[in-house]
């Protein structure tokens, strides 16, 4: 269906809510969808029509205005649906400031309520919004918690609020008409957490202008607009899934949701939402495409696949491998998949969360042109000495120590100065100055955001490459560097039939020694322990043959050891925490030294061995503040060893487990 009174020029709104009216009272948006829920296994399609929307919208920021003023600080902590979308709306329609986390079990067993606990301690909600039976479960946990009185209290002390309460009311159809009362764009809307891959999560302050701006940019590099059908599991309260709602509202599309777990669980369901809705956009994180060549299941449903109606598949979550895209593509081209349609993409927290994408019609149409750097595909194409920068996007590669721009093919820091930018980290105003608030070494340039990922500018039409984290850097003894997800990539392929695609944690414990972590898949973990040494020591043959890196321990763990975030990266700081702390359920830990020799090492030993290792030190003592946690070295004499203190959460997303 086209939607011909569609204006593509009608004047962009200073915040992303004040577009649903607007759609909403023309005539062929009225019953066009806005977003579709869809449950695995179910063939009912839950609708919200542009109408339905914004009086949802429209009666949700009028009730909680009842028992809240505008300004209070709301968690939202309703699982993935339609509800999500139309709270996190209404909320920006009262002018409340939201923060949406995924509701942990209420029974708060197994420690899995830290990063709640976290939100609650940093942000001081006035109230919580969830659905009527977790609102009674919590109201249990609070009468009957005996183990954890304060966090009891923290609970006790929220005003809790049930969707269907402010859901099932009437609605003043000239309510609307008034002038709008909801978050200004200087204002701050939404407290978004990063996803905690370098650090402990910390709390971004994201205004509904830079919001605003950030999806717009990405309606026009992704050319989205009325006639675009997104499909999205990704979670709807934190980042990209969060951001892919705005833009659907900012372009007029629609949005078919489902949840992460029905991706996780059945991964053809992502395939078979994009050929039931004839999907034109869908973004996934770059895990994605390898486990659905493994485990799609193509030719085991009843939907014939057909992905002919792609225009962008949005890959999120460096570093993006050429070879992994390029082994999708050949699975699918027969299943109607254009090549052209591939978007690799950069984003995060502290920019709102897209800040580029690498095709941007920069290939020409040439489906078989992809540039690679180092195995990796680009994340961004920065504009030539001969072409105009993007007038409010800049993208620059800095020494992280001079932070003086680099020339082309030099590795950096790569920063971003954007409206899109976010104001800053709550309660954080040292970091906030070093990282929100950083100049070039010529004092007069504008704020850039620091975003900690290394990247390098390559060829010609300057593809941006983003080649790892600064964080994760391992230097090596040669005065070289390597990422880990080298090492980690290498020591897969040696063993896939074993090892857990995307489980594994390459880092340094020692200045001479560099361990990987690898998960067993469950029907490995039984395997005898000669086919286990055979393993590790296959492992450490190809990443030295591949990456020219010595892996002096291996370490071989159960399955959902290696610590995620909530969009599936690896948690190196978290996996290095576990295994000095001796937390890890390792199946077997090999040392080994350069000359091949073995030492096998019992299980859970590792952290003693670890902290007894000495090498030559510098003779002083610092200690380095690292995202939250604090790594310590020690020097006694000439003699030194490393112990690190484990992180207050290193609890992985159940759901995550699964892949």
């Amino acid at each position: 269906m086209n939607y011909e009174n569609y204006d593509p020029c009608f004047p962009d709104q200073p915040v992303v809510d004040l577009y649903l009216p607007v759609w909403a009272k023309l005539p062929a948006f009225q019953s066009k969808p806005a977003f579709v829920w869809m449950e695995d296994g179910s063939s009912v399609e839950n609708k919200l029509t542009y109408a339905q929307l914004n009086d949802s919208v429209q009666c949700i920021s009028s009730q909680l205005l009842l028992p809240l003023q505008r300004g209070d600080t709301v968690v939202i902590l309703c699982p993935p649906g339609l509800d999500l979308v139309e709270v996190i709306f209404g909320c920006q329609r009262a002018g409340l400031l939201s923060i949406p986390i995924y509701p942990p079990d209420p029974s708060f067993a197994q420690q899995n309520y830290h990063h709640l606990v976290r939100v609650l301690s940093q942000t001081k909600p006035k109230a919580a919004i969830a659905h009527q039976h977790y609102i009674a479960s919590v109201r249990e946990y609070i009468s009957s918690s005996s183990s954890n009185r304060i966090f009891a209290e923290m609970l006790q002390n929220l005003r809790w609020i049930s969707p269907d309460d402010i859901k099932a009311k009437t609605v003043d159809s000239n309510t609307s008409s008034l002038s709008y009362n909801g978050r200004k764009p200087d204002e701050v809307y939404l407290i978004q957490y990063t996803s905690g891959a370098t650090g402990i999560p910390k709390p971004v302050l994201v205004t509904t202008g830079s919001a605003a701006h950030n999806v717009r940019t990405a309606r026009k590099a992704y050319d989205l607009h009325p006639n675009s059908v997104i499909v999205s599991w990704l979670p709807q309260y934190h980042d990209c899934g969060l951001m892919f709602l705005l833009l659907t509202i900012v372009s007029g599309a629609t949005c078919v949701l489902t949840s992460p777990s029905a991706f996780v669980t059945r991964p053809r369901l992502w395939l078979e939402l994009i050929t039931k809705f004839k999907a034109t956009c869908t973004p996934v994180p770059s895990f994605t495409l390898p486990l659905v060549v493994k485990r799609g299941g193509v030719d085991k449903g009843t939907l014939p696949i057909n992905l002919w109606s792609l225009r962008n598949l949005i890959i999120i979550n460096e570093p993006i491998y050429k070879k992994s895209v390029e082994e999708f593509v050949d699975v699918f081209k027969s299943f109607g998949l254009n090549p052209s349609s591939i978007s690799p993409s950069y984003g995060l927290a502290e920019n709102c969360t897209f800040v580029s994408t690498a095709w941007r019609n920069s290939t020409g149409g040439d489906s078989d042109y992809i540039p690679c750097h180092n195995k990796l595909l680009p994340s961004a194409r920065l504009a030539s000495r001969h072409e105009e920068e993007d007038e409010d996007m800049e993208i620059v590669v800095v020494n992280e120590d001079t932070h003086e721009p680099v020339e082309d093919g030099i590795e950096g820091e790569i920063w971003v100065s954007s409206p899109s930018n976010a104001s800053g980290y709550l309660g954080h105003p040292f970091l906030t100055r070093e990282i929100f608030q950083a100049r070039l070494g010529n004092m007069t340039s504008p704020f850039f955001v620091r975003t900690g990922d290394r990247g390098i500018v390559k060829g010609e039409e300057r593809f941006l490459f983003v080649t790892g984290r600064c964080s994760d850097v391992i230097k090596l003894e040669n005065n070289q560097e390597t990422h880990p997800h080298y090492i980690e990539t290498a020591a897969y392929n040696s063993c896939p039939e074993y090892l857990r695609g995307g489980c594994l944690a390459a880092f340094k414990i020692s200045p001479k020694t560099i361990a990987l972590v690898a998960e067993l898949h469950q029907r490995s973990e039984e395997n005898d322990r000669k086919t286990l040494t055979t393993m590790c020591e296959k492992i450490k043959r190809a990443v030295l043959k591949e990456e020219r890196v010595e892996v002096g321990l291996v370490v071989l763990v159960r399955s959902g050891n290696v610590p995620k975030t909530s969009s599936g990266k690896i948690q190196r700081w978290a996996a290095e925490d576990r295994l000095v702390g001796g937390q890890m359920s390792s199946v077997i830990e090999m040392r080994m030294d350069s000359s091949e020799s073995i030492l096998l090492l019992p299980p859970r030993a590792i952290s003693s061995n670890i902290a007894c290792s000495t090498s030559k030190g510098e003779g002083n003592r610092r200690e380095i503040e690292e995202g939250g946690r604090r790594r310590r070295s020690v020097t006694v004499g000439h003699d030194s060893f490393v112990s690190l203190s484990s992180s207050a959460d290193q609890n992985r997303p159940s759901l995550l487990s699964l892949l």
